[in-house]
C-alpha cells in the first residue's frame, strides 16, 4: 500500500512538472513578443489624454463659447459650454458638454475687475470652471471693513462672483524638495533645466533676490550657486546657476523621500480635477487634486498671478518644491493656507511660462513637451534634484520585483526552471528506489 502511495505522488509530481513546463514557456514566449517595458511605454492614466483633449476642443471653440474644461472622476474629459450647438460638437468629439450661464470670457473679465480693485493682502481667487464661477477667498488676516469692500466690488461684477472666508493665512511657503540654504532663508530645489550651456535649478522666485547664494548643508560648506535671475512678484519662479555650471548624475530626477525619486521627461500644463504630487522637505510627497487655473494670490509680499490652485497641502519648509503627474512637470510651489494635518491651499508657478521667460528648458529633456514618464503613483529610486548620485534607473525595481513583473519573461523562466528541478527530482527518487528494490532482490537471491 505504502509503495502504491509513492507511486501515486510520483505520478502526480510528474504531470504537474510537465504542466509547469509548458505554462511557462508559453509565458516567456508571451513576454519575448511584446515589446518590453520602459520609459516611454510606462503605465499613465487617462489624465493627460483627457486633458489634452479638453485643451484642443477648448481652443478650436473659442472662449466666447466655452468656460473652461476638466477631467472627471473616471479620467474624462468634460467641457463646459455655453449653448446646445457647441454642446453637440463637444459630444461628437468624444467629450462630455456641460451647460453653463458664463463664457471663459465673462469669467476673465470679472477676475480683471478684482485685479483692478484696491488690493486687499490675504486674499486670493480663481476660476472655478466646474460651478462656473469665480472664487474670491479671504484669510483670517483681512480685517472686516476690507472684506466687506471687496464684497461690493464682487457684487457690482455679478451673481457668479462667489465670497468664501478661509482658515490660515495666505504664505509664501520658504523652504523644500531638496534643502538649499542661503542669508534669506531654506528653500527648494525645483527642476534642473539648462539653456544648452549651463545648468541651473529652478525654483520659487520669493526664495531670494538675485544675487542670492545657496549652500547644500547647514554648515555652509558645499556651495549650490548664485541666484541669477528671478520674477516675484507678479510670477514666482528663480534661477539658480550651479556654481560649477552642472547638474550632475541624476538632474532628471526630483526626489520624493527615503533615496528615492520620479524620471522627468518633459513639462505640461495640468487640467482641473487632475491628479497631481508634490516633494518638499517638510512634509514630504504628497497628492491632491487641481482645483483651479489662472489663480491670483494676495500674499504680504506682494500680488502673484496666474498660478495653479490644488488642494495638496504643504507647510513651511515646502516652497519651491517639484508638482507633477506621471512623469510631466508642472509647476514649483508658491505657497498657501493651511497644513498637512488639516489640509489646505497650496498654490504652484506654472513651469512652461517660466520655463519660457528664462530660456531654459529641462535638463535631460531635448524637447518641452516630452511623453509621460514614470508613472508618480509608484516613485522608483533616484537620486535628488542636483545631486551626484546616481538613479537606480526609471523602474527603479530590485531583481526579484522585475522577476515577478508579469510583462517581462523572470515569471515564466522561474517556473520552467521549478518545474526542470521537479522532473529531475522525480526521475532521480525513481531510480534510487529501483536501486533498493534490486539490492534488496539481489541480496535475498545470493543466497
Amino acid at each position: 500500500m505504502r509503495h502504491a502511495r509513492r507511486r501515486i505522488v510520483r505520478r502526480v509530481t510528474r504531470l504537474a512538472a510537465v504542466g509547469g513546463l509548458l505554462v511557462g514557456s508559453a509565458m516567456v514566449t508571451r513576454a519575448v513578443a511584446s515589446e518590453p517595458p520602459d520609459a516611454s511605454t510606462a503605465p499613465r492614466t487617462l489624465a493627460r489624454t483627457a486633458s489634452g483633449a479638453g485643451a484642443d476642443l477648448v481652443s478650436r471653440l473659442g472662449t466666447d463659447r466655452t468656460a473652461g474644461h476638466w477631467v472627471d472622476s473616471d479620467g474624462r474629459p468634460v467641457v463646459a459650454v455655453t449653448d446646445e450647438r457647441t454642446a453637440e460638437e463637444v459630444r461628437r468629439a468624444g467629450a462630455t458638454a456641460k451647460r453653463v450661464r458664463h463664457s471663459m470670457s465673462e469669467l476673465r473679465s470679472a477676475t480683471s475687475t478684482l485685479r483692478a480693485a484696491p488690493r486687499v493682502s490675504g486674499t486670493a481667487w480663481a476660476l472655478d470652471y466646474r460651478s462656473n464661477e469665480v472664487v474670491v477667498r479671504g484669510d483670517r488676516t483681512v480685517s472686516g471693513s476690507d472684506w466687506s469692500r471687496l464684497t461690493g466690488v464682487a457684487e457690482g461684477i455679478g451673481g457668479f462672483v462667489r465670497m468664501e472666508r478661509t482658515g490660515g493665512a495666505f504664505t509664501t511657503r520658504l523652504n523644500g524638495a531638496e534643502p538649499i540654504l542661503s542669508t534669506a532663508g531654506r528653500c527648494s530645489a525645483g527642476f534642473n533645466v539648462t539653456d544648452g550651456t549651463r545648468d541651473f535649478i529652478l525654483t520659487a522666485g520669493h526664495c531670494g533676490p538675485t544675487g542670492s547664494v545657496w549652500f547644500g548643508d547647514g554648515r555652509g560648506d558645499r556651495q549650490v550657486g548664485r541666484t541669477v535671475a528671478g520674477s516675484f512678484p507678479g510670477d514666482d519662479f528663480s534661477l539658480v546657476e550651479y556654481a560649477n555650471g552642472k547638474a550632475g548624475d541624476g538632474a532628471d530626477l526630483v526626489a520624493v523621500g527615503d533615496g528615492k525619486g520620479v524620471r522627468i521627461t518633459g513639462t505640461g500644463e495640468p487640467a482641473v480635477g487632475q491628479r497631481v504630487f508634490r516633494s518638499g522637505s517638510t512634509s514630504g510627497l504628497r497628492d491632491g487634486r487641481v482645483t483651479a487655473l489662472d489663480a491670483t494670490v494676495n500674499y504680504p509680499e506682494g500680488t502673484v498671478t496666474g498660478l495653479i490652485e490644488t488642494d495638496v497641502c504643504a507647510e513651511p519648509g515646502d516652497s519651491g518644491g517639484p508638482m507633477f503627474s506621471e512623469g510631466i512637470a508642472l509647476g514649483v510651489t508658491s505657497g498657501g493656507s493651511g497644513d498637512c494635518d488639516k489640509g489646505g491651499t497650496t498654490f504652484f508657478q506654472p513651469l512652461p511660462e517660466a520655463m519660457e521667460s528664462l530660456g531654459v528648458r529641462l535638463v535631460g529633456s531635448g524637447r518641452q513637451d516630452a511623453a509621460a514618464g514614470t508613472s508618480a503613483t509608484a516613485p522608483p529610486g533616484a537620486a535628488a534634484p542636483g545631486a551626484s548620485a546616481p538613479a537606480t534607473g526609471v523602474e527603479g525595481s530590485t531583481l526579484l520585483a522585475r522577476l515577478t513583473d508579469r510583462r517581462n519573461v523572470g515569471p515564466g523562466l522561474l517556473i520552467v526552471a521549478g518545474s526542470l528541478v521537479a522532473l529531475v527530482a522525480t526521475r532521480w527518487i525513481r531510480a534510487e528506489a529501483d536501486r533498493k528494490a534490486y539490492q534488496r532482490h539481489y541480496s535475498a537471491t545470493w543466497g
